[in-house]
Formats: C-alpha cells, sequence, structure tokens
C-alpha cells in the first residue's frame, strides 16, 4: 500500500498560499453555495496541463458552450458544462443524471448532438452511446484557471485513488481530473454523482475537500448515501426541491418549450427563474360568486340579435313616453 501522508503532501511553501492551510478553509458557510441545475454535461477534451485558463473557448469544448448561451431557452431543464480529461477518448460526452456516454461527437456533429439531446430530450440519432453505472467523482485540478486548484486537487485525487484500490472499488467509482466548477476559494472541490438507495442518481458538491476527507466520503457519502454536511456545497436538483413532475414541460415540433401558460417568446433567467413573458397577453375573466357569473358568459349569435332587438323597443317607447309628457306639460 502506497504511504498515504506521502501521498496528502502539499509543499510548505506552497501549502499555507494556496494549499490546505492556506487561511481561507473553512472560514465560509459554503452550505448552497451552487446555483440550482436539473443537468450536467462533461466533455471529454484533452489533459489539463494543456487547458488554457478559459477551456471552454477553445475547441470542441467552445462549441457547445456558445450553443447552451445561445440556446438557453429551449432547454428543458438548466444544464452546466464542464471539461474532463479525455484520456484518448477526445469528443466522448458525458450525460448526468442520465448516465448517458456518447462517443466521439466531433465539431461538425456537435449542433445535431444539441438539437436530439439537449433541447429535445432524445437520443443522439448518430446512435453512438453507452449506458453508464457506478459512481463517478470528477475533482477540479484546473491549475491554468486558479492555483488553488492546481495545488489541491491533484493531492485529493490521488488520494482517492489510493484509497479505492486498497478497497478493491475501481470498477466501481470513476475518478476524473475536470475543469473549473466555480468558487475556487472553497477547493478542493470534487462533484460525486451516484445512485441513493432507491436508484436514483444525484449529483453532490463538496468544497474546502483534504486529503483526510477522502475515506469518509467513499465510507459514508458513496457507500451509504450520507451527506457530509460540513464540507458540503449542494446537490444537483430542481429549484426550490419542487418535485420533479410539477416541472414538466411539453415539447413543440420544432423543439422550443411550451408551457401551458405561454403562447409567445420566452427567456430562461438564472437559478432556473423564469423572466418569461406572453407576449401576447389575454385578459383573463373575472370571476364572481352565485349567480351573478351568468352576465360574464359568452353569448350565442342568436342571444344576441334578440337582446339588441329588447333594447331598442325599450328605447323606442321610452322616447314615446316621454314626448306625451312633455305635450301634457
Amino acid at each position: 500500500m502506497a504511504n498515504v501522508e506521502n501521498l496528502s503532501a502539499v509543499p510548505a511553501s506552497e501549502d499555507t498560499e494556496f494549499g490546505f492551510k492556506r487561511p481561507e478553509m473553512y472560514s465560509t458557510d459554503i452550505a448552497n453555495s451552487i446555483t440550482s441545475y436539473g443537468r450536467h454535461v462533461f466533455v471529454l477534451y484533452k489533459t489539463p496541463e494543456a487547458w488554457i485558463s478559459h477551456v471552454e473557448e477553445e475547441g470542441l469544448p467552445q462549441r457547445f458552450a456558445t450553443l447552451l448561451k445561445d440556446r438557453k431557452s429551449e432547454l428543458l431543464v438548466q444544464t452546466k458544462l464542464n471539461v474532463c480529461e479525455g484520456g484518448g477518448s477526445d469528443g466522448d460526452v458525458l450525460i448526468f443524471p442520465d448516465m448517458v456516454r456518447y462517443k466521439g461527437v466531433k465539431d461538425t456533429e456537435v449542433e445535431g448532438f444539441f438539437e436530439d439531446v439537449l433541447v429535445n430530450g432524445k437520443p443522439w440519432r448518430s446512435g453512438r452511446q453507452e449506458k453508464l453505472s457506478g459512481t463517478f467523482v470528477f475533482v477540479c485540478t484546473h491549475t491554468s484557471r486558479d492555483k488553488r486548484c492546481g495545488v489541491c486537487g491533484p493531492v485529493i485525487l490521488e488520494r482517492f485513488k489510493q484509497e479505492v484500490g486498497s478497497r478493491g472499488l475501481s470498477d466501481q467509482i470513476s475518478l476524473r481530473r475536470c475543469s473549473h466548477v466555480g468558487q475556487h476559494k472553497y477547493a478542493g472541490n470534487i462533484i460525486i454523482f451516484s445512485p441513493d438507495s432507491a436508484g436514483k442518481i444525484s449529483g453532490n458538491w463538496y468544497g474546502y475537500v483534504t486529503p483526510e476527507d477522502v475515506p469518509e466520503l467513499l465510507d459514508q457519502h458513496i457507500a451509504k448515501g450520507e451527506i457530509i454536511q460540513r464540507i458540503w456545497r449542494g446537490q444537483m436538483g430542481l429549484p426550490g426541491g419542487v418535485a420533479e413532475k410539477e416541472h414538466e414541460q411539453k415539447v413543440i415540433p420544432n423543439g422550443n418549450r411550451a408551457a401551458e401558460e405561454f403562447t409567445g417568446g420566452c427567456c430562461q433567467g438564472s437559478n432556473g427563474v423564469s423572466c418569461c413573458q406572453d407576449e401576447n397577453p389575454k385578459p383573463k375573466p373575472i370571476k364572481k360568486e352565485g349567480k351573478c357569473t351568468k352576465w360574464f358568459q359568452p353569448l350565442d349569435k342568436e342571444e344576441i340579435y334578440i337582446g339588441a332587438a329588447v333594447v331598442g323597443a325599450v328605447a323606442t317607447i321610452a322616447m314615446i313616453g316621454y314626448t306625451i309628457f312633455k305635450r301634457s306639460g
């Protein structure tokens, strides 16, 4: 077995500034420090050593990032994008909580893939896909973006590899280095996608993670599904904990979302909050209790004609009566 202390070591010259002994560690309550979202896409691309600071601004990740921004209002659920190490499989795409791996998406295929899978919620027509199983742990090691992640991430990953190997779990837990997940000050940052007791996939974020936390994450979170509150940042899921069926939305043929209450265009706000306004607002009928409600019901054409005749007759009689009254005066 490898020496755990060596795997957990950060050079003293870096530890107090970028590592696990920096003053900002544990200085903030990090619970619920992620925005609500319902789907996470990881694009396999090169290695962390080759990533530029904003890796989503080059190559295949850029194609995905541009479409996510331009077509945000068409997505069925709030979606996050990250890059993870390719390992010889550049172009593969992992999607959670769907637990699906699409193989070898090329630059020229991104738009069709996006339309099929992320907008319409259907399998990719090219069909190169496989079902995923087990647990996936993503560790932010994006050193070109922030040195704290570059210092902490690799050490945490090495401890995971050592612990997973010693427990004989290598075929059940997949470990991957990933790009910036937000809030470098919380490094080490990790995301765990694993099934709960009912088999449903949840995505839990942890921050301020140290190598010493790894055994507990394996024994408590992954093995038992128990959240470790002191380092927990939040969970992938629908806004406000609303039941999933309450957020179902219809998809019309052109791929746009069509909620029952909207007839016009739509824009998607942040944190799952929509800033949509009906382009053609329709006044809602005034409801009244009791028999008076009848006056607000639509009339048939014949009823309108009869009503007009009655009103005209009443007006004529009133005019004659007024004339006779005036003459008699």
